[in-house]
């Protein structure tokens, strides 16, 4: 295999082609004198690597990456954040099969996602797939946005625990701890925690998706077994009837402005991010390309039932619609602890109310846990600091990645309290970190899954194979991208109504250009000035 046809790297000294490496360190970069002119490889199998820095091979299995990658996804916190807001100024009844969409959308993606993942195992996730399909410079930009986007997800995340961990201290003990402590607290119990080996982390996030698929599970038992005040209908399954908006209406004294289906249809897309971070767990799976294409399928279709049953038995809940976009609308906080206290008890919503600190506190390490190896990733090929790229002698967790990455999600959450404040936890703690950060995150995520369509389509067409297909190489990748392009488009079209007005908000678009823009143009840099390390981006694969 050749090397991309418009680089020429004999057309530089050596001294010219390793300064950039020089600023970074000489680590483990080099294994091949590439500006010699020799054609250097597109993988580098990092078992192959002298002094590669590995992480724990073979520590856990399919439960352990589903654990670490559906917690991502936080089916507590996408039910009780989400559900509300697509029912109530989304497409009301219409959630369920807004879900239902979702499900086949993302089950769809998941057939070139898999195909890609036998053939690639990476820790570089998203960032290697697309450097390997469309080329380096692309793979850099994917690289920066993915660390990004996960990034600011772990924070977006701690200050959904911090607005709730603020409510439920406040309800209980009469204590009104501000909202950036509980947000502290919880990012250096995460660097903590992530500190150890990855068995810990699927131990810790097992028991709290446990614990949520119970309390949900309850919920959609104490719902249907109600002999009164519910309203299940099977219309709300209807998926031609998605793109049916909430009507303006009234509702007592309750005014209910018009809806916008778009926002359904994308809230109910958004409860799965987490999902494709299976691939970043490749090197420490048992058998990766086994587990971590059924992990991907596994985590689709079981999620989809799942919340299209919830979502069902919440829209369901109530004696009418009306009383049930009153409730999503005016009083979103207890949608879901409302029918929980009257249908089940008051321990139930208490309980329930207690998991959502245990969810988003998971969700945030799940994610803190996957931009911490995005860092290592690139810092292992040469694109970041060598240090970074360090494992820990006896647990083998990339801990130097992970604590900067700890440092990075102190760094976001303590920006939005220095220029927001700390009195308000609703809008500082939950508008404003939460929904701002993880619509950034969204936005690029749904960028970075539209753009690796391309490049499963791009690689199995250089590189075809026996056992991947015209639907898994072609016709799933671009359906997918179709959707998720549309996704984005239907985010930014509706940026307002998830309360983007303020000038963060309303910059989101431009931002995430902006990082996408800046890894491209670090990826031309890199090519002319250190082809070495240029060479080795989105390369570093883990063959077992």
């Amino acid at each position: 295999m050749q090397m991309n046809r418009g680089w020429h790297p004999g057309t530089r000294s050596a001294d010219e082609c390793s300064l950039l490496q020089g600023l970074w360190g000489k680590g483990n970069i080099v294994t091949q004198n590439v500006s010699s002119g020799a054609a250097a490889p597109e993988q580098f199998d990092v078992n192959r690597e002298a002094g590669a820095n590995k992480l724990h091979g073979g520590a856990v299995g399919l439960i352990g990456v589903l654990f670490l990658t559906v917690t991502g996804a936080a089916p507590e916190s996408a039910m009780l954040g989400n559900v509300p807001f697509a029912a109530g100024f989304g497409n009301g009844i219409y959630v369920p099969a807004a879900f239902l969409l979702a499900t086949i959308v993302l089950t769809i993606f998941s057939v070139g996602y898999a195909a890609m993942a036998r053939k690639v195992s990476a820790v570089g996730g998203f960032y290697s797939f697309i450097s390997q399909g469309l080329g380096r410079e692309a793979g850099m930009s994917a690289g920066l946005a993915s660390l990004a986007s996960y990034s600011v997800f772990e924070a977006s995340l701690y200050g959904l625990f911090a607005f709730f961990g603020n409510a439920f201290v406040k309800t209980h003990f009469g204590v009104d701890v501000g909202w950036l402590w509980f947000a502290l607290g919880a990012a250096a119990l995460c660097a903590v925690l992530s500190y150890r080996d990855v068995q810990v982390s699927a131990a810790i996030l097992g028991i709290a998706l446990i614990l949520e698929v119970i309390i949900l599970s309850i919920f959609d038992f104490g719902v249907i077994t109600a002999a009164t005040g519910t309203n299940f209908q099977t219309e709300s399954f209807n998926i031609l009837a998605v793109l049916t908006p909430v009507a303006e209406q009234k509702v007592g004294d309750v005014e209910i402005a018009a809806g916008a289906a778009a926002v359904g249809i994308f809230m109910a897309f958004w409860s799965w991010v987490g999902f494709e971070m299976a691939p970043n767990y490749a090197e420490e799976s048992k058998d990766p390309k086994r587990i971590i294409p059924l992990s991907l399928y596994i985590s689709v279709i079981g999620l989809g039932l799942f919340y299209i049953f919830t979502s069902w038995c919440a829209v369901s809940a109530y004696p009418t619609e009306g009383d049930m976009l009153a409730k999503a609308t005016k009083d979103s906080s207890n949608f879901f602890l409302a029918p929980l206290s009257q249908f089940v008890g008051p321990w139930a919503s208490d309980l329930m109310g207690a998991l959502i600190l245990t969810s988003s506190f998971a969700c945030g390490m799940a994610f803190h846990n996957t931009a911490a190896r995005y860092m290592y990733s690139l810092a292992r090929e040469g694109v970041l600091p060598h240090a970074l790229s360090r494992t820990h002698h006896a647990f083998k967790s990339p801990h130097i990645a992970s604590f900067t990455q700890s440092l990075l999600a102190v760094i976001w959450i303590s920006l939005f309290a220095y220029f927001l404040g700390t009195d308000d936890p609703n809008a500082q703690a939950y508008v404003a970190i939460y929904t701002m950060l993880a619509i950034l995150g969204t936005m690029l995520l749904l960028i970075l899954q539209a753009v690796v369509s391309l490049a499963i389509i791009a690689y199995f067409r250089a590189n075809p194979s026996d056992d991947a297909g015209v639907l898994s190489t072609v016709i799933a990748p671009v359906i997918a991208f179709v959707a998720q392009v549309y996704l984005v488009y239907l985010l930014v079209q509706n940026l307002a109504t998830f309360g983007g007005s303020g000038s963060f908000g309303s910059n989101i678009p431009w931002i995430a250009l902006a990082i996408i823009v800046i890894g491209f143009i670090w990826g031309v840099v890199l090519r002319i000035v250190s082809p070495n390390v240029y060479a080795r981006i989105g390369r570093m694969v883990f063959n077992d």
